[in-house]
């Protein structure tokens, strides 16, 4: 059996909750709520291939398609921005909100990290990369050189499991203590007992001569 390629944004859901990776991935459902729609008009700005830029001194890009088809990765994705300067490639990825204790979400920055594999692979560099927060008008670099090889790891041990998932049809249970008023997905995952009630007597009747 051929294993699937993977989008570089998947394995944000992934690490973000393996259990909406698998709702998302596995069974396409979708819902939207208002983190959602926030993210969505951040990025309509940044998601057309057609518009390109200068801004101080940098060639600014949007929207690039990029790819690895290496074995061990077989990613493909969308960079949000690409800016060259002088031969140099920096990636910044764009998102919403900065978190309040610390500089970067470590999914978030492993999906940067695969974009910088993918970028580094079609361009034969070694670029840069930065998260944007809209919220705070702040970006901050990503510390992906010191310790490449221990997310490398971790990203090829990711992909393994998703492909695995997905090979199989298997949705990934619920983490413990998994965080859930804030995902879109919420009830969809974890409908209420009202709401499962109601199903239950649609079904019922459906099911009377």
């Amino acid at each position: 059996m051929i294993e699937p390629t993977l989008n570089i944004r998947s394995i944000q859901h992934y690490l973000y909750c393996p259990h909406r990776w698998g709702l998302l991935e596995i069974d396409r459902a979708w819902a939207e709520n208002v983190f959602v729609t926030k993210a969505n008009l951040l990025h309509s700005r940044v998601h057309d291939p057609e518009r390109s830029y200068t801004a101080k001194g940098k060639k600014v890009y949007t929207s690039v398609p990029v790819y690895c088809d290496a074995e061990e990765y077989d990613l493909f994705g969308v960079v949000d921005c690409l800016e060259v300067q002088q031969e140099k490639l920096a990636i910044v990825e764009y998102k919403p909100t900065m978190p309040k204790e610390e500089q970067f979400r470590y999914d978030d920055l492993m999906q940067v990290f695969a974009q910088k594999l993918c970028v580094d692979f079609v361009f034969r560099c070694d670029c840069d990369a930065y998260l944007y927060y809209a919220d705070k008008k702040k970006r901050v670099e990503l510390p992906l050189r010191e310790k490449a090889a221990e997310y490398d790891a971790h990203l090829k041990k990711l992909l393994g499991e998703m492909r695995e998932y997905m090979v199989r049809g298997v949705i990934p249970p619920k983490k413990k203590g998994q965080k859930c008023n804030g995902c879109s997905m919420k009830d969809l995952c974890m409908p209420s007992v009202k709401k499962a009630k109601s199903i239950r007597s649609i079904i019922k009747e459906l099911d009377e001569p």
